[in-house]
């Protein structure tokens, strides 16, 4: 209890500050807030001030935040964008990566540890990108649905593999019990096109200001309960999250586009005002930077990560860059898709947990994935320069895509 006091008040603080920072730094180069959540938390973490410290507590809150944020990155996929040549590629791209991936760990590792390198590699940080995306105001053009593409694959992919490779099963038997848990998540978005949305968003919108909140209740009841099933069936409860997400996508999307904004930005506020930023600071806090430190040849093996980054999972995924992409477009598209982060830190903990991958491995794998974020979108940014967005009412043309 000593221990965590310190940690609750401290995590709000670098919370506050943490968009302070990215504001002030905004006025030279563009920096995603999480790189200052991730860096304040290692500054104040065991391996430097040692002002916070691991709990119990915390880490649950900073599950949730993880939840969340594949919650909202499931909600925020745009289904059209899966449509034509780069939807296509995007899964092409995702398949080329995790080959890639797996046997480059191969060459490291043999065995479960490589799976683990693998889909570490062929990672995307959807979650991460989505709000840079939108701050730029680029979800709906043809650059933004294509990084959302790759995104959304790059994060269901890994997803998949790991409750098939990495569930202590059989893979045969992990592949019936996947596809047990996919025919309820189908069954949950029949439901969700089945439900009366007439009545249900009335209801909403009676809601939206007073304290009964229901679409917020609805919200946490339906992650809450897929992730429950993916818990009962020994998957990555993130399967559970990224579900959850579409189908609150789902049965939303008749809503009035005034009532479906204010709930978005209800979600939103949980999100990315409250759980995502505990998930990034507590990552920071409980990485492993002292046996780095302690070994200068995996803190060197760390820039090593970044750059098998950039290959196995950035070149493949330009293969989804829209038909007509400038040179710095497909530049910028690989740079974004080789930002990974969640899924690393996800992967990594569960190989520490079973005695797969050591800390000071899974501390380098994570630190690249630090990188990525710190480094990838910044640059993606300059190298395309001054993006064309569409109206937020104007969906991106079909022939953009095809």
């Amino acid at each position: 209890m000593d221990d965590l006091e310190p940690t609750l008040l401290i995590i709000p603080i670098l919370a506050v500050l943490a968009p302070l920072l990215a504001r002030a730094i905004g006025r030279v180069a563009r920096v995603p807030i999480v790189v200052f959540e991730l860096m304040l938390g290692i500054v104040v973490g065991p391996s430097l001030l040692g002002w916070a410290q691991p709990s119990d507590f915390v880490d649950t809150l900073s599950s949730f935040g993880l939840a969340m944020l594949f919650f909202v990155a499931g909600s925020e996929i745009e289904f059209m964008a899966f449509r034509g040549r780069s939807g296509r590629n995007a899964a092409l791209g995702w398949l080329i990566s995790i080959a890639g991936g797996v046997a480059l760990g191969w060459l490291i590792a043999p065995g479960e540890a490589a799976i683990i390198i693998g889909i570490a590699l062929a990672s995307t940080a959807l979650g991460t990108l989505l709000p840079i995306l939108r701050d730029a105001g680029e979800l709906r053009t043809p650059f933004g649905m294509a990084i959302g593409a790759i995104g959304a694959i790059g994060e269901f992919g890994p997803l998949i593999a790991i409750s098939i490779f990495l569930g202590g099963r059989e893979p045969g038997l992990s592949t019936i019990v996947l596809a047990a848990f996919a025919l309820i998540a189908g069954l949950a978005i029949w439901f969700a096109f089945r439900v009366p949305q007439g009545a249900m968003h009335r209801f909403v919108n009676a809601t939206l200001h007073t304290s009964g909140q229901f679409a917020i209740r609805l919200l946490f009841l339906i992650l809450g309960v897929l992730v429950a099933i993916s818990i009962f069936l020994d998957l990555d409860m993130l399967l559970g999250a990224f579900a959850a997400g579409v189908v609150w996508k789902l049965m939303m999307r008749d809503a009035a586009p005034a009532d479906r904004e204010a709930v978005e930005s209800k979600v939103e506020a949980v999100a990315f005002g409250f759980l995502v930023p505990v998930f990034f600071i507590y990552t920071g806090v409980t990485f492993d930077l002292a046996s780095l430190l302690a070994q200068p040849l995996l803190f060197l093996l760390v820039p090593v990560a970044f750059l098998a980054l950039l290959v196995v999972r950035g070149l493949p995924s330009i293969l989804a860059a829209p038909q007509g992409s400038s040179r710095r477009d497909r530049i910028a598209i690989g740079l974004m898709g080789a930002t990974g982060l969640p899924i690393i830190v996800a992967v990594t903990a569960i190989g520490v947990t079973e005695g797969v991958l050591t800390s000071a491995a899974a501390s380098v794998l994570v630190g690249a994935g630090m990188l990525s974020v710190l480094i990838l979108p910044l640059v993606a940014t300059a190298v395309r320069g001054e993006p064309t967005t569409v109206s937020p009412g104007e969906p991106a043309r079909e022939d953009d895509m095809a």
